[in-house]
């Protein structure tokens, strides 16, 4: 077996992809993991007071978990992009391929959370706000698509 130096590790195009990988999920999920508990926290206390509200304040509570799919999604195929022969430029255009997904995932996530708790609060007030409050966090969650679009453009290319 040949000896593993740490400073080769920095030259390993597969390392950078595995990178890139993770913070399209890792990042993605993070934010749909606080977007999702800023609103259940919100849908919580609205349950307890009107327990007939859990249906659309379980949709509201959900949606921010959807950058999380997204974040699977492109970890999913920049994996299926790594090969035993791939180019340091190859390896390092994966990671960057990463970033969008990651980073905008993470902060639509946590803002839809923020917009959802807004709209179980409307819903909390008004149970036929709900439409109104779905669209709401729809608005935040255009940016997550967009970032998927990005990043699956941007793989096309490698």
């Amino acid at each position: 077996m040949p000896e593993l130096k740490f400073s080769s590790l920095f030259m390993n195009p597969q390392v950078y992809a595995i990178f890139g990988a993770a913070i399209a999920f890792l990042l993605a999920a993070l934010g749909s993991s606080r977007g999702c508990g800023i609103a259940g926290q919100a849908a919580a206390g609205v349950v307890a007071e009107e327990p007939k509200r859990f249906t659309a304040t379980m949709i509201l509570q959900a949606m921010p978990s959807t950058q999380a799919i997204y974040g699977f999604v492109i970890a999913n195929m920049i994996l299926g992009k790594i090969s035993g022969d791939m180019t340091l430029s190859q390896g390092l255009s994966l990671f960057i391929i990463g970033l969008p997904m990651g980073i905008v995932g993470w902060y639509s996530a946590v803002y839809q959370g923020k917009v959802a708790t807004s709209g179980i609060h409307l819903v909390a007030k008004r149970p036929g706000g709900l439409f109104n409050a779905i669209i709401y966090a729809t608005m935040v969650e255009l940016f997550a698509i967009f970032s998927l679009v990005v990043s699956i453009i941007m793989l096309g290319k490698v």
